[in-house]
């Protein structure tokens, strides 16, 4: 390690740290977490499966093949954890169903138009302010051995 490079463990400003992750300089370690600024709450609904007819191919819109999709919805949960109501969320259970009825339904020559259909509809039917989805097309018509083929979207309410 370079002269340079060497870190001074006595010159760490404790203040700076403290700020760097929210926290006062001096407070207790086993203090109270407040909640993070800028950060929303998430529920992520991963691995739904279903058999769709998307691709370029006409083997691929004949025959169908698995698609699988992982969503993450940003929302404040706050409300509805308060007062235990369903009504107050996302509900994923409705989100699972959507994502199939996208999965099955009419097809798309691309997977990334799949994905803006599946986010356009994620935001328009629940009280979320952003999404990501990740749609993933484990048997995609590829010459060469493969593990997955995905995209992956992050939209936002406009």
């Amino acid at each position: 390690m370079a002269e340079h490079d060497a870190v001074d463990n006595d010159a760490v400003d404790n203040d700076a740290v403290a700020n760097d992750v929210g926290m006062d300089a001096g407070e207790p370690t086993g203090a109270p977490a407040r909640p993070a600024l800028h950060r929303p709450d998430r529920i992520t609904v991963t691995g739904v499966t279903a058999i769709g007819r998307h691709g370029v191919f006409e083997r691929e819109k004949r025959d169908g093949q698995p698609f699988i999709v992982d969503a993450v919805l940003f929302t404040d949960i706050r409300a509805a954890a308060d007062t235990d109501d369903l009504d107050k969320t996302a509900n994923y259970g409705d989100v699972a169903e959507l994502i199939r009825a996208l999965i099955t339904g009419p097809a798309y020559d691309l997977i990334e138009t799949l994905a803006e259909r599946i986010a356009a509809e994620i935001l328009q039917k629940f009280p979320v302010s952003a999404v990501e989805i990740t749609v993933h097309k484990p048997k995609a018509p590829i010459q060469v051995p493969f593990g997955d083929v995905s995209i992956n979207i992050y939209r936002e309410c406009a």
